[in-house]
């Protein structure tokens, strides 16, 4: 899954509109769409926002296998 794919799996999973996503990070509704359909790509502090807010890793964002414990 592209970063945006897994953007949008999450707020929809929320029951969330772009512009309700959008007002929670203090962000507008055309940010979040173009983050959803990978024309812009996020900055550090975009996902770090995005992170908090839906409680995942940057892993799960970033399509990072899931590390095992050793």
């Amino acid at each position: 899954m592209t970063f945006g794919e897994t953007l949008r799996e999450l707020r929809q999973d929320r029951g969330l509109t772009q512009k309700e996503l959008g007002e929670a990070l203090k962000t507008t509704q055309r940010k979040i769409s173009y983050l959803e359909t990978d024309k812009n790509e996020p900055s550090i502090e975009d996902l770090k926002r995005l992170c908090i807010f839906f409680d995942v890793s940057a892993d799960s964002f970033l399509g990072l296998p899931a590390r095992r414990k050793r």
